[in-house]
């Protein structure tokens, strides 16, 4: 089985590639950093006895991301899991080169390309498309006429919160699309990495005693959907960790959803 891993230099990234490759699948590993990547690949290359390929993709740029899915679609006949796993939260509103707002380039419109540009080759790989989501979907207010809130009042918890209710969104449409695959995405839970390690609120809850998971322990919701026949039985669900959970309504609204499927189109069309 040959799963492509977004996020792959560190925290759940790195962990899932690990135990994927412990459990016999070829993990692809695709991330900002090649000196962290390589790291994962040693980890990777110790579990399994053969390295896996590297790919390196700045998701702040469509034209990375474009790169990135010809050199998939050139070098793998088929695609069997394809994890979204990349993601950023900063607390200074940031535009990316293509002109959007940093977090949701990043979180949704990135892995949105992404997906689309492999759908044929996912569709006929009969591929699982897992996206690392969060509970933080429930606060999302999401406008798919101002995706970027250029304008509503900009915060990065709000425009994170978006971005993860986008993520679900997503994989609620995808499944309705119905072309042989099946995504799924889910929150892992309160996870000790350097995520958004330079906002108040992230180091408060390092503070709490066993609030923190490790990256171990968070990437078992990702390995789960990727390798458990729940991967298959659930399209379009959310998950809390392994278990199917229920989405709040702002989370599954089918119109809202196909909404922003087409605001997505047109903000990544070339």
């Amino acid at each position: 089985m040959i799963c492509v891993i977004t996020g792959a230099a560190g925290g759940i990234g790195s962990a899932a590639s690990v135990e994927l490759a412990a459990r016999g699948h070829t993990v692809v590993l695709v991330g900002r950093d090649r000196a962290k990547l390589e790291r994962t690949a040693d980890r990777v290359t110790s579990v399994s006895g053969s390295r896996p390929d590297i790919l390196t993709c700045d998701y702040a740029s469509f034209a990375e991301v474009r790169k990135l899915a010809a050199e998939l679609l050139d070098r793998y006949e088929r695609i069997d899991v394809l994890a979204h796993n990349a993601g950023v939260m900063t607390p200074r509103r940031q535009t990316t080169v293509d002109g959007h707002e940093l977090i949701m380039q990043v979180n949704h419109l990135s892995p949105f390309l992404l997906t689309t540009l492999l759908l044929d080759r996912l569709h006929e790989s009969g591929a699982r498309i897992v996206t690392t989501a969060s509970m933080a979907a429930r606060t999302g207010r999401i406008d798919p006429d101002d995706l970027d809130r250029r304008r509503r009042w900009w915060n990065g918890w709000l425009q994170y919160g978006d971005s993860k209710q986008a993520n679900v969104l997503f994989t609620a449409h995808l499944a309705r699309l119905g072309k042989n695959i099946y995504p799924t995405c889910f929150h892992p839970g309160i996870i000790r990495t350097n995520f958004a390690s330079d906002t108040a609120y992230m180091r408060f809850l390092m503070m709490i005693p066993g609030l923190a998971r490790s990256p171990e322990e968070g990437a078992r919701g990702l390995v789960h959907l990727a390798t458990h026949p729940d991967g298959t039985a659930y399209p379009g669900r959310y998950f809390v960790r392994t278990t199917p959970a229920r989405a709040s309504a702002n989370m599954t609204d089918p119109e809202l959803a196909r909404r922003l499927w087409a605001a997505s189109l047109a903000a990544t069309s070339a």
